[in-house]
């Protein structure tokens, strides 16, 4: 199973600070510490589990000192749920850029676009898909908050950009169709070390686009 996570999807490795004396701003410094921080979290809540770490491991992976981690976060579950947002952040650009033709090349986009980001950050996806719910209450908020968002974003693309087609299904039922979504790639990610979750996208985009017709647009 991969222990890190793919730069460039979700985080950024920064480069390596100098040792000794350098010329580099502070807000730069803490910046990349802040960013190592976060990728830190990450791994160990994808490979630990959340009762695995706390911000001694997270100090020491990012190597970074006690005084900074605090300097940044008041806790090890402020750092988790910085991570998790950025992680929700970068979803919500990806889909965004849905380009569909139709309501059903939407879904494609769309089911392609949330598998696909999955994907290219197994570590990451793990940590957020599979482990996040560990955290209690505050994650369960969040998590509901990321999918009730993701759920009216395609609700509201369907209305705006294919009038007509979708106005009887209720968000309820898209909601629905996002947290089946979210279940299934969670299995996948769960179940095997590399899960092909990109194979998964015809038959899924398939029934998610029935899941939100009713009987007056099917």
């Amino acid at each position: 199973m991969r222990t890190q996570i793919t730069s460039g999807v979700v985080f950024t490795t920064p480069a390596s600070l100098p040792r000794g004396r350098h010329v580099l701003p502070r807000e730069q410094i803490v910046a990349a510490q802040r960013e190592r921080m976060l990728i830190a979290a990450t791994e160990l809540l994808a490979g630990e589990g959340y009762r695995g770490f706390g911000v001694r491991e997270i100090c020491a992976r990012a190597a970074v000192s006690r005084a900074a981690f605090y300097e940044c976060f008041t806790d090890k579950d402020a750092c988790v749920h910085t991570a998790y947002d950025r992680f929700i952040a970068v979803f919500l650009d990806r889909l965004a850029a849905n380009s569909g033709d139709d309501w059903a090349g939407c879904v494609r986009d769309f089911v392609g676009s949330y598998l696909g980001t999955l994907q290219a950050d197994l570590v990451a996806a793990r940590a957020f898909q599979v482990e996040m719910d560990a955290l209690g209450r505050a994650a369960r908020e969040r998590r509901r908050t990321a999918l009730t968002h993701l759920a009216g974003f395609i609700r509201d693309l369907r209305t705006r950009r294919f009038p007509g087609t979708g106005e009887p299904a209720p968000l309820s039922a898209y909601i629905g169709a996002i947290y089946a979504l979210r279940q299934i790639a969670s299995d996948a990610l769960d179940a095997e070390d590399e899960p092909d979750l990109i194979a998964l996208v015809p038959e899924l985009s398939d029934w998610l686009c029935r899941m939100v017709d009713s009987e007056e647009t099917a």
